[in-house]
């Protein structure tokens, strides 16, 4: 049960020997770098274009600092290995600001509906740009994070798991979209090395895979499904303890709704309105999480996740106070990685051959040695 405890929050690589045996062997590049970046560019301008489209979102700016005091930055999950970077802010202030850079825009993006009049199955979608200093840098893991976070105002009736399925059918057709637009305009990337992108996504819940893979832990049931099973698929419930008395991943108390009860199957009740798309990988060989989403807590789902946390002294903090009190709507949420989904959609081996990040001296030098040359 060790491992399975110790596979909770990490990234599933720890150490660059393991790493440099991972990266794949006889690598090359589909597009030049130049050329990448173009269709960087042109993914980016699709997604953006059909997110809005499909959930009727609205592009807005979101803050790249936030007061620690709101309480809306990002904790990613609930064990605290993983903090944002923090600074005084703001001169001639005594006390002065205690500002920290988001590690996602998860819970400011819930508080933003509000002050933007969204109405329900109306929403924003930002072009978020973080740092997360405490992640081991390996080929899809950067401090430097960009991603499409998107909240939509849902009513009560519409929290449920196929709500929440309806929203990812639509999210994974606009990912899948961008993957033929981006194939059309650069055909080299029609390679007989790399299968076509997954029609659609199949839909698990944790429960289900743990039943598949007792003995294993999390990314390794994760693994085994897609290389077995499915090369894209949604797992459903994460958070809440599954039968083996662990989450499937930890997830972070105060934004979506793990607790909620969701599916019934066999007569055993499911909990979790939340989940996250994972692919395969050819090019890496490899599980790809491309998007962590959820319906959102209510306020007595807050209260009760907060609980299980040991975490209820955030309470008095505005975000949770706003929930609390019901100011602001309800909704659900997500974040989609930028970097990540061009890796896939345009087969690199690396972060670093789609955006500019630190990396390593040792990390550079294994890259080299498997051809896959990063930007910066």
């Amino acid at each position: 049960m060790t491992e399975k405890r110790a596979d909770l929050a990490g990234p599933g690589i720890g150490d660059y020997h393991t790493l440099g045996h991972e990266l794949p062997d006889n690598y090359h590049a589909l597009l030049a770098p130049m050329e990448r970046m173009k269709a960087v560019f042109a993914i980016k301008n699709y997604l953006e274009s059909g997110l809005c489209r499909e959930l009727n979102l609205n592009m807005v700016q979101v803050p790249l600092i936030v007061d620690r005091e709101s309480g809306v930055n990002d904790y990613l999950d609930r064990d605290g290995s993983r903090t944002p970077v923090e600074f005084p802010c703001g001169l001639g202030l005594d006390p002065p600001i205690r500002a920290q850079i988001v590690q996602a825009a998860t819970k400011w993006k819930r508080m933003a509906l509000e002050q933007f009049g969204c109405q329900p199955g109306e929403g924003i979608c930002t072009d978020m740009r973080a740092v997360r200093k405490d992640y081991f840098l390996d080929h899809d893991h950067s401090a430097y994070v960009d991603q499409w976070d998107w909240e939509q105002v849902i009513t009560r009736e519409e929290r449920s798991i196929d709500f929440l399925r309806e929203c990812v059918s639509r999210i994974w057709k606009v990912i899948r979209g961008a993957g033929t637009m981006v194939q059309q305009r650069y055909p080299q990337l029609r390679s007989s090395q790399y299968p076509d992108f997954p029609e659609e996504l199949t839909f698990i819940h944790a429960e289900e895979l743990l039943k598949r893979y007792p003995d294993l832990p999390r990314k390794e049931r994760e693994t085994r499904f897609l290389r077995e099973q499915a090369q894209a698929i949604f797992i459903i419930g994460i958070g809440w303890p599954l039968k083996d008395g662990y989450p499937h991943e930890l997830r972070a108390a105060d934004y979506d709704d793990w607790a909620g009860e969701s599916i019934i199957k066999n007569g055993e009740q499911y909990h979790g309105l939340n989940g996250d798309i994972l692919v395969w990988n050819p090019v890496t060989q490899r599980r790809h999480e491309l998007s962590s989403m959820g319906i959102r807590v209510t306020r007595e789902t807050l209260k009760l996740q907060l609980k299980m946390a040991a975490q209820e002294e955030l309470l008095a903090l505005p975000y949770h106070q706003a929930i609390l009190k019901e100011r602001i709507p309800l909704s659900i949420g997500g974040g989609i990685g930028q970097a990540r989904t061009f890796m896939y959609l345009l087969r690199t081996a690396h972060l670093g051959e789609v955006t500019v990040s630190v990396w390593p001296k040792k990390l550079k030098e294994i890259c080299l040695e498997k051809n896959i040359h990063l930007l910066g």
